[in-house]
């Protein structure tokens, strides 16, 4: 009730606002000025000329600011990600108290047993969660580069279930540990060895004291968010290489054979505690809807400024109609007077459009340079966009002109359809 309260107050409060003008304008009419004709109807028509420019230049405003926010979510949704998350399901699992590796493993392998699931491995964290490590690392006694790179542990056969191809050398094996060896990305290659062939490799992580020697290089793919560009990446393993230590926590990827992964999260939570207890799963979530994490904010501006676009046409082609109906009303005697003196239909088309196509236009371009100053305010939300794309420019004035077309034709057309003699009569 609240919330239809304030709607309907604000209402009534724009209604009287926007009201209250003509209503005073009409109130101080002399009857001597109005039997003699009232004011000057071209002043009238300069001031609903201008009303519509203002009405079209914000339309062309709110389209162009809709046009930006929309492109940046397609476009950072379409973002290749590096990896394929159909299928693909995140257990985020907990072991209280910490458990021994091998013990993971022995769950990641008997997950790989269960009906419906075809792969299945270990990571410390999903890719695109928002967690990470990174660090600074040197190459051949070098000091440390000054870009830092980022570090991903994970289990052997986590590059299958990610679908990530290796492109050189191999992946780890059960007795591989850390720290020891790891497998780099294409990214990590091209930064800290010149682009080379990385495999044999080695380079040395700031706060280990061991070197990690390269055993495998694979594709890149995004590691923290959909915004920054493919950063330079290791993945070790996930293995420790003292037997004492244990993991607390750590993520579970399954990649199953079902379309709708989450039909097997019931299943699974109960088979992981019974084949060890003291394991928990704290969160279980696909690796698409993650995905899809990384553009709510982008998701939702685009669905409010469509929103608010499809309103601001819709206006705008009423305004339009209303305005258009109210001239030829106005010029109806004028336009009798043509059409008895012989002028053809297309001609009072083109007389009552041209009007319309000026202040649209004026309107539009007034928009446009709105748009080119507002965009400076939306830069940090957009992606891979450019205000000056002729894409951006291009579909709102289509739009608004389209609209104006279909909300001035049925005024051309009652405009060419008036009879000159019964407006002559009635004059």
């Amino acid at each position: 009730w609240r919330v239809l309260g304030f709607a309907l107050a604000l209402a009534v409060c724009v209604t009287l606002l926007f009201g209250l003008l003509p209503a005073l304008r009409a109130s101080s009419i002399e009857p001597a000025s109005a039997l003699k004709g009232g004011e000057d109807p071209h002043s009238r028509r300069r001031l609903m000329r201008l009303l519509i420019a203002v009405q079209v230049a914000f339309c062309f405003l709110v389209l162009f600011a809709t046009g930006l926010l929309v492109s940046t979510f397609e476009r950072l949704s379409n973002q290749p990600t590096g990896f394929s998350s159909q299928g693909l399901l995140t257990l985020d699992t907990v072991a209280k108290p910490a458990q021994p590796t091998v013990f993971w493993y022995q769950i990641a392998e008997y997950l790989r047993t269960v009906p419906g699931v075809e792969k299945a491995a270990l990571a410390a964290w999903p890719l695109l969660s928002g967690n990470g490590q990174n660090g600074f690392v040197a190459v051949n006694g070098a000091p440390p580069h000054p870009l830092l790179a980022y570090f991903l542990s994970v289990s052997p056969g986590w590059l299958d279930t990610m679908k990530i191809p290796l492109l050189d050398g191999r992946d780890f094996r059960s007795e591989d540990t850390y720290p020891g060896v790891a497998i780099v990305n294409q990214a990590f290659a091209k930064e800290y060895f010149n682009g080379e062939d990385p495999i044999g490799k080695s380079f040395e992580k700031t706060n280990v004291d061991r070197s990690f020697e390269i055993i495998g290089l694979v594709r890149d793919a995004r590691y923290r968010n959909m915004r920054e560009p493919i950063t330079p990446t290791a993945y070790l393993p996930l293995r420790l290489n003292d037997p004492k230590e244990a993991l607390s926590d750590a993520t579970f990827l399954v990649r199953t054979s079902s379309s709708n992964p989450l039909s097997l999260a019931p299943l699974l939570r109960q088979e992981i505690p019974r084949v060890r207890s003291g394991f928990r799963i704290a969160n279980v979530r696909t690796q698409k809807e993650i995905d899809d994490a990384q553009t709510v904010r982008e998701r939702l501006l685009a669905m409010l400024a469509s929103f608010f676009a499809v309103v601001a046409l819709l206006l705008a082609g009423i305004g339009l109609y209303g305005v258009m109906n109210y001239f030829v009303i106005q010029r109806r005697r004028e336009i009798g007077i043509r059409m008895a003196l012989g002028a053809q239909a297309a001609h009072i088309g083109r007389l009552i459009s041209f009007d319309v196509l000026v202040t649209v236009a004026t309107g539009a371009l007034a928009g446009l340079g709105l748009g080119m100053a507002a965009a400076r305010y939306l830069a940090t939300l957009l992606y891979e966009v450019k205000p000056t794309d002729a894409g951006m420019i291009a579909i709102p004035a289509l739009a608004i002109f389209t609209v104006a077309f279909l909300a001035t034709a049925p005024a051309i057309i009652r405009a060419i359809h008036i009879n000159p003699a019964a407006m002559l009569r009635a004059e």
